[in-house]
């Protein structure tokens, strides 16, 4: 069964889409633009200031589900402009530790509300022995 996430700590979806959602074990992020959920607009500033905004988005959904940024399994990192990739991965490193997730970056033309960029991810949620671990071993545990 899936599970919608709604959180009131990162934007709301803002078209016929959930924030995140989970089945079993992983959890789904949508795509986050630099939205500052309390003003509802786009953060101001150079893209390491909107990229922070984006990963503190993620990471509201992400805890909401249960999960966090160390779960992090694969993100996709659109840009408008791939010439301020070398700012944006700065603030990226500051949310991950090793291994890190997988990742792919790619340059579009145009993403919602005029954004320089969106990031999606998907991650899992580290289920504790008593609370199902099904024939893992307690490995996933």
């Amino acid at each position: 069964m899936i599970q919608e996430i709604i959180t009131p700590n990162a934007p709301q979806a803002i078209g016929p889409y959930s924030q995140g959602v989970v089945i079993g074990d992983l959890v789904f992020v949508s795509g986050q633009i630099p939205i500052n959920p309390k003003t509802k607009e786009i953060v101001k500033g150079d893209i390491s200031k909107q990229t922070k905004q984006v990963l503190e988005n993620i990471k509201s959904i992400l805890e909401d589900a249960g999960s966090g940024m160390e779960s992090v399994l694969k993100t996709t990192v659109y840009m408008t402009d791939l010439s301020k990739f070398s700012d944006m991965n700065k603030v990226y490193e500051t949310y991950f530790e090793k291994p890190f997730p997988a990742r792919a970056t790619v340059q579009v033309a145009v993403l919602p509300k005029g954004s320089p960029i969106e990031i999606e991810c998907i991650a899992y949620i580290k289920r504790m022995k008593d609370e199902g671990c099904d024939g893992c071993g307690g490995e996933c545990c």
